[in-house]
């Protein structure tokens, strides 16, 4: 009231002026309105940006990088003080075809040059593409209960991954997983040549990114995802993925269930030509052969014979790129070694590891992922990505296979030559963690891996004739036995004579072919009857009736059977001791 008359009487008041002081007065109002509406915009505009700052600020709080780490109280103290709010996009929100042109393939670029799949078809595709439910009509039938399972970090480790592929496996998981199960999707950057595909990823929920300033790879990379994570559960999978329908339920059910178990997807295929979405067998397992080489194979007979096809298959070796274990298991059971270097090998050791110290190994048929396989890797091994592979297996062969390893070293010879480090951690750990012997895991894991007959403990040697050398070259089956010059280098020249006459590559033993009684051939050792004989004047003779003929090099190209000559120096061999080389 006292505001309304002070008001009415200004007014009257202003009335009763002479003309030109109301002028005088209006124009005088209406700058000060000016000049107020002025300062307001002006000060809204800074506010505006010091806020779109805070919010790029909080949205890249979560990205790390390995050089310059900050302490996470002062940065939690400083959102506070500044009142900033950590917002975080959803996938809906997020621009993908912005973020997916940026890495676009350029006009006349090969669309498999970068990634060793059809880059074009992946950008082609929406990051929400529906993709087939595969499983079988019991598995669909399960029911399974979210809120009984413990949550999980996703961590997958990335070098140059093509930013579809990328963004479609983070998509895939947040579609296709109950939110509440998913703590964390951790992204880790292994050194990738774009920085900025992280920098953008770290803005949708859920995602952390980390960045290794150095190339560590996917080994060590995916032990400092696991530091980072937060969830009970880790679930580790590779970059060029997708989930399918329920596929995360039966992972956290069965650890539930068994804590010690490491369990994994039926892992479906997604075409590298034209990405689509095919279904893989679930009557598969993991295996491996003595070259210790992942393989799928069959299902047991006892395994194929179970009734309930959607219980846990149990697998000797697991491919290793996607599965799911307990963080504070991998914790105790040793995380990964990380004296292997980039990529190759840890499945095995982690298998070994898991089933010797006590836990096991399944595949879950009602559960599904799809993965990209390529016939080779787009990105380079430093030190070559043979003698990476050789060097991390060899460390397993020695730490889990106790007296077995030489059944490898038989048919990869050329592994004694590769120095593979300092184990004595692995076997402290072997011993604290109380593990049974390699003699159980063949036993009782994997009966159906034959233990060969014909390996004895002779030496790896190279049969010389000057500078060259016998060779099995291609190393196949019914292939011929050659001479190429010596590279010392054990490979295809790494032979064994056994105990039992055998001279023998890998597998594969030196024979004589049924077509020629001349030619020299590989074949398998199970079946072949030639024995051999180095006698004191340096030749090679046939054991039993035929000890008449002898190995004869014939024009610097070929090995073959001719009748024994002790003064024919083409008949003279050197056996060349590379064992301990």
């Amino acid at each position: 009231m006292i505001y309304n008359n002070c008001s009415q009487n200004c007014a009257i008041m202003i009335l009763r002026l002479p003309r030109k002081y109301r002028t005088l007065i209006l124009v005088t109002a209406l700058l000060i309105v000016s000049i107020t509406a002025t300062y307001i915009i002006t000060t809204g505009r800074q506010l505006k940006k010091t806020i779109s700052n805070s919010k790029l600020e909080a949205r890249t709080f979560n990205y790390e990088t390995k050089e310059e780490e900050s302490d996470p109280a002062e940065n939690i103290k400083e959102i506070i003080n500044s009142k900033q709010i950590i917002n975080k996009l959803s996938i809906s929100e997020f621009d993908s075809s912005s973020f997916i042109v940026k890495g676009a393939l350029k006009p006349g670029e090969d669309a498999f040059a970068k990634n060793q799949f059809n880059q074009k078809a992946s950008d082609s595709i929406p990051i929400h593409r529906h993709i087939s439910d595969v499983r079988s009509d019991a598995c669909r039938r399960l029911r399974w209960q979210p809120e009984r399972y413990q949550p999980t970090s996703i961590i997958i480790s990335y070098h140059n991954e093509a930013r579809s592929t990328l963004l479609r496996t983070v998509v895939s998981v947040i579609d296709r997983s109950p939110p509440e199960l998913i703590k964390e999707i951790i992204l880790v950057d292994d050194c990738s040549q774009d920085a900025s595909i992280g920098e953008e990823l770290s803005v949708l929920e859920k995602v952390k990114v980390i960045r290794n300033e150095e190339r560590q790879g996917l080994i060590r990379s995916r032990v400092r995802g696991a530091e980072s994570a937060t969830a009970p559960i880790l679930t580790f999978l590779d970059s060029h993925c997708e989930c399918n329908v329920n596929w995360l339920e039966p992972l956290l059910a069965r650890i539930a269930e068994n804590p010690k178990a490491v369990v994994s997807p039926v892992i479906d295929v997604i075409n590298m030509d034209n990405f689509d979405y095919q279904a893989a067998s679930t009557d598969i397992r993991g295996g491996f052969e003595w070259n210790l080489v992942f393989k799928w194979e069959g299902l047991s007979s006892r395994q194929m014979s179970r009734l309930d096809r959607t219980q846990p298959i149990e697998t000797p070796i697991i491919a290793g790129g996607l599965f799911s274990i307990r963080k504070d298991w991998f914790d105790s059971l040793g995380r990964y070694d990380l004296e292997m270097n980039v990529w190759g090998g840890e499945n095995l050791e982690i298998s070994f590891r898991v089933w010797m110290c006590h836990g096991t190994l399944e595949i879950l048929p009602c559960s599904r992922v799809g993965h990209v396989f390529r016939r080779q890797h787009p990105y380079t091994f430093p030190g070559g990505g043979g003698d990476v592979f050789v060097r991390n297996t060899r460390r397993s062969v020695e730490v889990w296979l106790d007296e077995y390893k030489r059944y490898y070293f038989a048919a990869e010879p050329h592994a004694l030559r590769v120095d593979f480090g300092d184990i004595s951690d692995r076997l402290a750990l072997k011993r604290k963690l109380k593990c049974n012997p390699f003699s159980w895991y063949l036993k009782t894991v994997y009966p159906e891996l034959v233990v060969p007959q014909y390996v004895d403990d002779s030496p790896t040697i190279v049969v010389r004739q000057g500078s060259l050398c016998v060779d099995t070259l291609s190393g196949k089956v019914g292939d011929a036995l050659g001479l190429y010059q010596c590279h010392n280098q054990g490979g295809n020249q790494a032979l064994v004579l056994t105990d039992m006459g055998y001279l023998r590559h890998s597998d594969l033993c030196a024979s004589v072919s049924e077509d020629s009684k001349q030619r020299l051939v590989m074949l398998s050792c199970s079946s072949t009857q030639a024995k051999w004989t180095k006698t004191s004047d340096g030749s090679i003779q046939l054991s039993g009736s035929d000890s008449s003929y002898c190995w004869e090099n014939v024009d610097s190209q070929r090995v073959e059977l001719r009748q024994c000559n002790s003064n024919n120096k083409a008949q003279k061999w050197n056996f060349e001791n590379i064992t301990e080389l």
